[in-house]
């Protein structure tokens, strides 16, 4: 019997079984022998072995689509980078930092500002006009008033979709607004810092239709800069390679002569907010100590 893994707490994996339900497995030695371990959004097989209580064994995980270390886990369609349009205001370098993580796990990631009924239109598309310009999609929403979630839903249908973003964005109310089987635990802001309190502990994938799922992952936070070569860093700014071959393949688009993407820059066709994010980020991974 085939089923997927929607959480895995303790060494203990909850697998939903289509037309049975969630069943509480264990995992089988034979996965710490391949040095196999189960994770939050496999497909595995299972072995009932009590259907009253139902229980049972994973006894194969089947081939994964991908795979992340942090978070734990795997088959990722889509991110979706969910940030607040204020209250807090979006930090535009920490956004950046999120696609940078996804670009990394080439994972393809949508933008979700929440909490657009706080804003004008106007800083709506302002947003909208670097963002979609750099080639992700965005999406203005509101968890309170409910404004656009069908559009938001439609974009999640058929595929396994992970959430990230910072504390105080509103992604446990917006996965309350898309479906009522599940109720995740949301946090008030706290006033002394302006953002919120962490209320997910654990990855948990969560059916919000047929074949539709999305998955709370505490883990995604900001990119640990030591974890990327300055060299590389350009590689994860889409824009910058859809732009013509600089004069020199190593171009860091910093001060090299013929650039072509800081032209792009002067010229209005890269945002320069997301150029400048772009700097600032170099120069701290060029201050990295690597041993």
């Amino acid at each position: 019997m085939q089923g997927k893994i929607i959480k895995g707490v303790g060494g203990l994996y909850s697998v939903q079984v289509k037309d049975l339900g969630v069943v509480e497995c264990s995992a089988k030695g034979i996965f710490r022998h391949d040095g196999l371990t189960p994770l939050t959004g496999d497909d595995v097989e299972i072995e009932l072995l009590d259907e009253k209580d139902m229980e049972g064994h994973i006894t194969r995980i089947r081939p994964r689509k991908n795979a992340l270390i942090r978070p734990a886990v795997a088959n990722i369609d889509q991110a979706l980078v969910i940030f607040a349009a204020a209250q807090p205001d979006p930090n535009l370098n920490l956004m950046d930092r999120f696609l940078i993580q996804m670009e990394r796990a080439r994972i393809p990631a949508v933008l979700c500002f929440n909490k657009s009924d706080l804003v004008p239109e106007e800083i709506c598309r302002r947003y909208a006009s670097v963002y979609q310009a750099s080639g992700y999609p965005c999406l203005f929403v509101s968890a309170r008033t409910g404004a656009h979630l069908p559009e938001l839903k439609s974009l999640l249908q058929g595929k396994c979709t992970a959430v990230a973003g910072p504390s105080g964005a509103g992604k446990s109310s917006l996965i309350n607004r898309l479906q009522d089987t599940v109720c995740m635990e949301t946090g008030s802001i706290s006033k002394k810092l302006g953002r919120g309190r962490h209320t997910t502990r654990h990855v948990q994938l969560i059916e919000i239709q047929e074949d539709s799922w999305i998955m709370d992952t505490p883990g995604f936070g900001s990119l640990d800069v030591t974890e990327i070569l300055p060299e590389e860093l350009k590689n994860y700014y889409p824009e910058f390679t859809r732009q013509a071959p600089c004069r020199f393949l190593s171009c860091m688009h910093v001060k090299e002569p013929d650039c072509a993407v800081r032209a792009a820059v002067e010229a209005g066709q890269i945002s320069r907010q997301r150029y400048d994010n772009y700097v600032d980020l170099l120069a701290k991974l060029k201050e990295v100590k690597r041993y």
